[in-house]
């Protein structure tokens, strides 16, 4: 039996009245057993009819009683009709069924409109909500081949819902209040909460048993509209329209949200201005879009090393002009995107080095962020091999410590990102002569602070600021006399060009005031990235 009492009989008879579905009826009746939801839809019309001509029928025959006791002095006349079966069967001398009557026609009304649209849900809780919607859902998950132990089932609705419901909160309000009984239109079920109770169970049989659950990594979006009644949130952008404003992501302005926020503020007397109470009667259900699958990112992390000078670390486009074929980046995801099936990615690092510099030692970190990935799981061995796979595709990078790792972890790479040292080895190129003896003081200089303004080469995508680095060491390996290996370990973010060459005085102190000659630097080498992450993997 479906869990109501006494004081639903109101709210059921407003409204089957109203043309909602018996499903609508027990949500407005705050039903939360969910097994009533997934009821065939005939079985709950017959015990709601039952229960309102139970209802009914005792108060026939009280009334019945105290008829009788009233007039225990007159003889009845066996050719009568007991008064209780007169009240039940004869119309009144207006025509209308007597009052007690109103639920009784409430249902016939029901039964003879029971191929109609709900009011309030739009059909989402009627045909919508059935087996062949389960196997179309099935069918979608099955064919985009995704790697999953469980699902969530998300369910996106047609804002003018939240519309339709205030009406038909409204509706029963009014009744509710003259019954003296205190129902929160909180306690209402929702249509989404009604439809996964309903569609759960079926989804999952139809996909071998896979746990349905309320939280997974993998999402099933259903979604429907209702183009038919798209206008019935129109009339709260004058009425609210603070509301309703309108962004660059969002086709309509009447998002549900909104909706929700605009009928929070606007006051009964308003709405019933502007919107019937009850709502109309619609045509058609409403459509079912396409199943959307979505599997949360997988993130993978690891360091390379780069060998080229002459490839970018992203790919370079000027003026919507292919500058270089490849990228450090294209070289590292093509296999990776490939081996997880995932739609597209975020490739990110601890800094970056220009196009002609290597990137040398234990590498840079990076990361990875997988779009949508239709595999997820990888063993240490399978994640080896996919390192391999990089490794022999190019030889102009290289990949270590390849691994899956949590989103949480990804902000180990951006710690301390001023804090971080790193490691150089620069050819540096001398207009004056020099001797082994006139470098050699640069060996002792120690934690020298630099003002650096924003680079000339750099000031396109940079806003221009003076930044103040450190750099803490250096060491010089002469090689002629005009050349030397310059040495340095600096603070993360220092521009080392600049430095040596000077960038017309706008970094200072630099390399050409120390020698007191004109530098410039012909290679530079990224040494090494003093990050502890991600954690080494053994070869």
């Amino acid at each position: 039996m479906l869990p109501l009492k006494e004081k639903d009989k109101p709210i059921i008879q407003k409204l089957l009245s109203a043309g909602c579905c018996v499903r609508c009826v027990l949500r407005f009746c705050c039903v939360s057993v969910q097994a009533a939801y997934r009821k065939p839809h005939q079985d709950t019309l017959k015990e709601l009819k039952a229960f309102i001509n139970n209802t009914e029928n005792s108060k026939s025959q009280e009334s019945a009683e105290e008829n009788s006791k009233s007039h225990d002095a007159a003889v009845p006349d066996p050719t009568e009709d007991p008064p209780s079966k007169r009240a039940k069967l004869e119309p009144s001398e207006t025509g209308c069924l007597p009052e007690d009557d109103t639920a009784a026609a409430a249902v016939v009304k029901l039964k003879d409109e029971e191929s109609s649209v709900c009011v309030v849900c739009l059909g989402i809780l009627q045909e919508l909500c059935g087996l062949t919607q389960a196997v179309k859902i099935a069918e979608k998950v099955k064919a985009e081949k995704y790697e999953f132990d469980t699902l969530v089932l998300s369910v996106s609705l047609p804002a003018q819902l939240c519309v339709r419901e205030h009406s038909c909160w409204l509706h029963v309000k009014k009744e509710l209040r003259e019954k003296s009984m205190a129902v929160d239109k909180d306690d209402v079920i929702q249509v989404k909460e009604a439809f996964k109770w309903i569609m759960q169970g079926q989804v999952a049989k139809e996909l071998g048993g896979v746990a349905v659950v309320t939280r997974s990594f993998f999402e099933v979006g259903v979604e429907f509209t209702h183009p038919e009644t798209d206008a019935d949130c129109h009339f709260l952008a004058t009425t609210c329209a603070d509301c309703f404003k309108p962004t660059k992501n969002k086709q309509s302005v009447f998002t549900r949200m909104a909706v929700v926020k605009a009928l929070e503020k606007i006051d009964d007397a308003k709405f019933l201005k502007h919107y019937p109470c009850p709502p109309a009667q619609p045509s058609s259900s409403c459509i079912s879009q396409d199943v959307q699958c979505l599997h949360v990112s997988v993130f993978v992390a690891g360091r390379y090393n780069k060998f080229c000078r002459s490839l970018p670390q992203t790919p370079w486009v000027i003026d919507g002009e292919r500058r270089m074929e490849s990228s450090v980046e294209e070289l590292i995801a093509a296999p990776i995107l490939s081996a997880f099936r995932a739609d597209g990615f975020n490739f990110s690092s601890s800094g970056r080095e220009d196009v002609d510099v290597r990137t040398l030692g234990n590498g840079r970190p990076f990361a990875m962020e997988l779009l949508n990935p239709h595999r997820s799981r990888f063993s240490k061995v399978e994640m080896k091999q996919l390192q391999e796979t990089i490794n022999k595709s190019s030889d102009k990078i290289r990949v270590r410590d390849l691994q899956i790792v949590t989103r949480e972890a990804m902000s180990r790479m951006k710690e301390g990102e001023e804090e971080k040292t790193k490691s150089y080895t620069a050819l540096v190129w001398t207009q004056k002569p020099i001797q082994s003896e006139d470098i050699a003081f640069i060996d002792d200089i120690k934690d020298l602070t630099l003002d650096q303004k924003t680079p000339l080469r750099v000031l396109h995508r940079r806003a221009l600021a003076v930044r103040q680095r450190v750099v803490h060491s250096m060491t010089t390996r002469f090689l002629d006399s005009h050349h030397f290996y310059l040495g340095l370990k600096t603070q993360a973010g220092t521009y080392i060009k600049e430095f040596v060459h000077g960038d017309f005085g706008r970094t200072k102190p630099n390399l050409c005031q120390l020698l007191k000659t004109d530098t410039d630097i012909l290679e530079l080498d990224v040494e090494s990235v003093d990050v502890d992450w991600p954690p080494p993997i053994p070869e």
